[in-house]
């Protein structure tokens, strides 16, 4: 794919082709071609503008203050649960929200997902964002949906809403997302933030691929499939320092001990990134990770000038702002 650069009045590169997000519903990074990436990109870097000028949190307060949202958690959360909430207050929607759904919703009582989205559906919500434990049960939702659903994480399946934002993270930095080697490393096994990346990256020409882990934790067939598929080349390392050298991106993840199987217990955890881990990287690299950490970065690797992932988490907020705007403007 050749991508066209122009200048915007802002100064900010975009590649020279946008389009519009077809579906209704965000349920796999799979429904979103480079066009629909660039143009919910060039959203958010509005909104992100606006947000900062003069009068700008209150213009966008006005702009969705007749509709709400409902956020639909039946697992923990921290920063998807509360910047979807908090892009949905400061676009002026009302939210409404149930944390633990699984314990305190009526599905503690045997209610299935169609049900309570068939129900959820007559509240008239603008969207409804989702996430569950068990793969593939917001496509569920999806199918017997009026509202637009959004795959907030759903088991080890994926991350849609998570993969914008690091993209667009990763698009801020090289102003690319061709052309660029990507080592993923951790939990691949279990981790849905890893394989939403690895498949957004596959859309994007001359990307490489480094998956970095024990052959425990492995990443699944499926996703080395769809790389070969989409052309794009990958490698599995089991060494640290081999997988973090000469990549543009390092993007770590945490061992996902909810998702573990029994005969899983006794894994050990993913790789640690060390201050000593990083004399092997670029001095242009970036570092990412999809938070919460636990001890897989060090602390003392916070103060790197290449550390993005506190960036990056801050970038969920304009992106999932950009998103909730672009399907309730429809």
């Amino acid at each position: 794919m050749d991508i066209i650069y122009f200048l915007t009045a802002n100064s900010k590169l975009f590649p020279n082709h946008y389009g519009i997000i077809l579906h209704m519903h965000v349920v796999s990074i799979d429904q979103f071609t480079p066009k629909d990436l660039f143009d919910l990109f060039e959203r958010t870097k509005k909104i992100e503008d606006t947000f900062y000028s003069k009068g700008g949190m209150l213009e966008l307060a006005k702009k969705h203050r007749d509709k709400q949202i409902c956020t639909l958690f039946y697992e923990p959360s921290t920063r998807t649960r509360l910047s979807f909430e908090t892009a949905g207050y400061k676009l002026g929607f009302g939210v409404v929200s149930t944390e633990s759904a699984g314990e305190f919703s009526s599905a503690s009582k045997g209610e299935t997902i169609e049900d309570t989205i068939r129900v959820l559906d007559e509240y008239k919500f603008s969207a409804i964002i989702i996430r569950h434990p068990e793969t593939g049960i917001v496509g569920r939702a999806a199918k017997v949906a009026k509202t637009p659903i959004i795959n907030a994480g759903d088991g080890k399946g994926e991350h849609p809403t998570q993969s914008l934002l690091d993209t667009y993270t990763i698009f801020f930095n090289f102003k690319r997302l061709d052309n660029l080697t990507i080592t993923i490393g951790g939990d691949l096994k279990h981790g849905r933030t890893a394989r939403s990346l690895a498949k957004i990256m596959a859309k994007f020409d001359n990307n490489h691929i480094k998956f970095v882990s024990t052959k425990s934790l492995a990443v699944d067939q499926d996703i080395k499939d769809f790389l070969k598929e989409n052309n794009t080349t990958y490698e599995e390392i089991t060494d640290i320092e081999q997988g973090v050298a000469d990549s543009d991106v390092i993007y770590w993840t945490r061992l996902q001990k909810e998702r573990l199987e029994e005969h899983e217990k006794g894994l050990a955890g993913g790789f640690i990134i060390s201050k000593d881990t990083l004399k092997f990287m670029k001095k242009d690299a970036i570092i990412m990770h999809p938070l919460p950490r636990v001890d897989e970065i060090s602390t003392d690797v916070d103060s790197d000038s290449r550390v993005r992932y506190f960036d990056q988490a801050g970038n969920g907020l304009f992106v999932r702002m950009a998103l909730l705007d672009q399907l309730a403007s429809k």
